[in-house]
């Protein structure tokens, strides 16, 4: 089955309200506009039950079916990224250091699109909650939500969700069963030396080459501690030291990403990274210390409820349109959260050639909100049927 002809119907409205929310994006748990602006559409489309303020702007609201049933999640993301637009269009953001470039005024878009038919047709049995989450981008909004009690509060027993994804065929569906988006972990390194002159080396500890050095010995961790068989990266993004062309610095700074899709692993990286900084540290001198803060989990798709969301997929773009066996990201997503205190799947949708996720130059392709808002309606309606 093709889009559902009534969200067609929808198309307009649906391009109107994501470029309105273009226009006006907000960051991190201060997304009240956009909280105002989802909860006006949802009175008129007339939904049974809102639920504002979770997790500061966060929404819940509920659509009842017809008869007893169990409760299904369906999530979208509302908050943006703090970068300027450089797209020039009509609808770009109106606010100075701020644009949707990832999306996520997409993914509002289309739960609202699916909310609108849900209450109108109620074709399912038991009850739908629709989650509208803060704080994707930093702040782990849905771990927020979680915590807060939104799964028991409103019974959910399985949850949903779709990020678009660009150069990918418009309206074509990505996912895999397990692991399908990396944990994320963020590292520092201090380091403490003891400056002078650059022309006197012997009289300094020298904090650059000790940085240099746990740099390259940092990559190793990779290539001769890790099972090849299993993904990691271990990225270091940032090195400071020094302020003068002539003059050995007192301090450097590293820092950098690691992305694990096993605890095991994880685990390893954590224990060598601290392992090779202190070593190298003693060998050339220097002071050091390690910080690494703990992020988001690894996004873990239910297999069975995985393979559920891939059916309801190609009912709706066609068995040649979705990947059901997808390359794993290294990408971090808080869903994770969610799907960790419920069984559930996440896919990826594509919106067709265009500038990445978190370009200046990206906009979400508003003919797949129509796509998008038809996969989350055809999962209710085949997961709860009357």
């Amino acid at each position: 089955m093709p889009v559902v002809n009534r969200i067609a119907d929808y198309a307009e409205d649906m391009k109107t309200w994501r470029r309105y929310l273009h226009q006006h994006p907000e960051l991190m748990f201060e997304c009240h506009k956009t909280a105002d602006f989802v909860v006006e559409r949802l009175r008129e489309f007339g939904v049974d039950e809102i639920h504002e303020g979770i997790a500061t702007s966060g929404i819940v609201a509920i659509i009842n079916g017809q008869g007893e049933g169990p409760t299904i999640g369906l999530r979208a993301d509302m908050d943006a990224l703090p970068m300027d637009e450089t797209t020039g269009l009509e609808h770009a953001s109106t606010v100075p250091g701020m644009m949707h470039a990832c999306g996520h005024d997409g993914h509002t878009t289309m739960l609202l699109g699916a909310a609108r038919y849900l209450a109108e047709t109620r074709k399912f049995s038991g009850r739908v909650a629709l989650i509208f989450q803060p704080a994707e981008e930093e702040g782990g909004g849905a771990d927020v939500m979680v915590q807060e009690g939104i799964m028991d509060r409103f019974d959910i027993g399985e949850v949903y969700g779709i990020h678009n994804i660009p150069g990918v065929e418009a309206g074509h569906f990505l996912s895999t069963p397990g692991p399908v988006m990396a944990a994320v972990d963020t590292f520092e390194v201090y380091i403490q030396g003891h400056g002078g002159h650059g022309a006197f080396p012997q009289d300094t500890v020298d904090p650059v080459v000790a940085a240099v050095a746990m740099v390259n010995a940092i990559q190793t961790i990779v290539s001769r501690n890790h099972d090849t068989r299993q993904e990691v990266v271990v990225s270091v993004t940032q090195i400071h030291a020094g302020t003068v062309n002539n003059v050995i610095p007192d301090t450097a700074y590293l820092n950098g990403t690691i992305r694990t899709f096993d605890k095991g692993v994880q685990e390893m990286v954590h224990r060598r990274l601290r392992e090779v900084v202190a070593g190298t540290a003693a060998a050339y001198g220097v002071e050091a210390r390690t910080e690494i803060e703990i992020g988001y989990p690894a996004t873990v798709n239910d297999p069975e409820k995985s393979a559920f969301a891939v059916g309801v997929a190609r009912e709706i773009s066609g068995e040649d349109a979705v990947d059901a066996d997808a390359q794993m990201e290294m990408g971090a997503e808080d869903f994770s959260y969610m799907l960790e205190a419920r069984p559930g799947a996440y896919l990826f949708l594509g919106t067709g050639e265009g500038a990445g996720l978190h370009h200046p130059k990206y906009d979400f392709n508003d003919e797949v909100a129509p796509v998008g808002a038809s996969f989350f309606v055809r999962l209710v309606e085949t997961a709860q049927p009357v």
